[in-house]
Parts: structure tokens; C-alpha cells; sequence
């Protein structure tokens, strides 16, 4: 079996194979919603071909996206170049958990998959927090249900709010200064984006374990959550591969549901 899992966030697309063993590639370009399902094949089939792949070696798919003008496009992508009909997660997929919440349908998919991903290794009550786009804080009961929780601007849109809407703020790189108390224009606003979110992390962690009212692992992922490593002990591990283990296992489900 070889699987093309996309996984596609408001920032970037990721796409990864993987052989039924390992994961053997992952690729990631920026997210475009009106990108056809030519451009996406033109682009993915060079990549393939330096992997010594081609899309007639892909037997399966599997996308989550919480873009959805996008969706159609890379349902296209799958059926027109794989010649596989896809599994879209949210489009009557079996995740294999309960959804806790009053509206289970407005789940982003990317915060379901997380779930799934980090129960399948980690036992107990778990918060997810991903820093992304947006940084979300998910919680994840012992029993594998999604219970909620919450969503915040992300680190990067803080960023280009300070620079789009205060006209002498600069455009700056994220990054973790040496002090908080900074002595020019730059180093200010990297201490108070930065400190800024370890604060938010650290007393949004604490309200939700006080709420909670039980012993939580804390789990960072996403594209800046390596970011705050060694920063802040308020998260206990950082897994970069919540996603993509959560998709492959979504995928198993489904498939053993079809082949039973």
C-alpha cells in the first residue's frame, strides 16, 4: 500500500506518502485555495519523480483540509492522476472517537486528527496545543473523545497585525530574544510576541487543567510549537507528527471498515 495523506492548514499543505511501513516522503508548499488539480500534479509529480515514485504507485488517499474551496481540487487531484477516489476527512469518515461537543460538524478537521494521532500513543487525558495559523488548545479524554477547547490568533497573524496596523513597526522574524525587556524597535516586539505567547500558553494550560479537574499531558505540535521549546514547562512533549499519524490511522479504519 502507498498513501498520499494531504493535510492542508490555512498556511501550508503538507503532502507525505507513506509505503505501508514508514513514511517515505513529506513535501510541504503554501496554501493557495484556487490552485487547480493540474497545478497541484504538475508540481507533485516532479517531487515524485526525484523519490523515484510516480502517481501510478499510489494506490490511496487521504485528505484533510480546512479550506474547503480547496477540497475539490485535491479530491480531483486524487481521481484524476491516482485514479483513486479519495477519503475526506468529515465526508462521513469513521474517525473511531465521539465528538463531545454541542456542534460536532464545526470541529476543524486538522483538531480531530490531532486527537487521534496523540490518543493512539498517549494514555490519559490530553491537551493539544497546535501553533499554527491559528494556536489551538484541544483537550482529548482518556477514552479517546474529543471534548473541545479553544482557538486564538496565531503567533504569525500577531506578527502581521503589529506591522499592518501600526505604520513604524517593521516586518520581523519570529524569534526567541535573549531578554524580555527589549532595547530597540525589533527586540521589543520579538519579546512581546514571543513572551507574550509562552504567557498565553502558560495561563491558558493552567485554567484549562483547573477546569478540567484531573492530571493532563500536555502535547505541542505545529508549525512554530518547536518555537517554545525549553521555553515554558507547561508542555510536557513536543510531537511534530500528530497529523500525520492521526491521518494514517483514520485511514486504516476506513479501510478495514470497507474490507470487513
Amino acid at each position: 500500500m502507498m498513501l498520499l495523506a494531504i493535510e492542508q492548514g490555512n498556511t501550508n499543505t503538507l503532502f507525505a506518502i507513506h509505503d505501508g511501513t514508514d513514511w517515505i516522503a513529506q513535501w510541504r508548499t503554501a496554501t493557495e485555495a484556487s490552485r487547480t488539480a493540474d497545478e497541484y500534479a504538475v508540481w507533485l509529480n516532479q517531487l515524485l519523480h526525484m523519490r523515484g515514485l510516480a502517481f501510478d504507485s499510489l494506490d490511496g488517499c487521504i485528505i484533510s483540509s480546512v479550506v474547503p474551496q480547496s477540497i475539490f481540487n485535491l479530491r480531483n487531484l486524487s481521481r484524476r492522476y491516482m485514479n483513486v477516489e479519495p477519503l475526506v476527512v468529515g465526508d462521513n469518515t469513521d474517525l473511531g472517537m465521539q465528538v463531545r461537543i454541542t456542534k460536532p460538524t464545526e470541529a476543524g478537521a486538522d483538531r480531530l486528527v490531532n486527537a487521534v494521532g496523540a490518543h493512539l500513543i498517549y494514555p490519559g487525558d490530553l491537551l493539544l496545543i497546535d501553533s499554527g495559523t491559528a494556536t489551538t488548545f484541544d483537550v482529548v479524554a482518556a477514552d479517546g473523545a474529543f471534548e473541545g477547547g479553544l482557538i486564538a490568533p496565531g503567533i504569525n497573524l500577531s506578527l502581521q497585525a503589529l506591522h499592518e496596523a501600526a505604520a513604524k513597526l517593521p516586518r520581523i522574524a519570529i524569534q526567541r530574544p535573549d531578554r524580555v525587556i527589549g532595547k530597540d524597535t525589533v527586540t521589543a516586539m520579538q519579546s512581546g510576541v514571543f513572551w507574550g505567547y509562552v504567557s498565553l500558553i502558560e495561563g491558558l494550560v493552567a485554567r484549562i487543567k483547573a477546569e478540567w479537574g484531573a492530571p493532563m499531558t500536555v502535547i505541542g505540535t505545529g508549525g512554530v510549537a518547536s518555537l517554545f521549546e525549553g521555553a515554558t514547562t507547561s508542555i510536557d512533549r513536543f510531537d511534530p507528527d500528530l497529523t500525520i499519524r492521526g491521518l494514517l490511522e483514520i485511514w486504516r479504519r476506513n479501510t478495514h471498515l470497507k474490507d470487513a
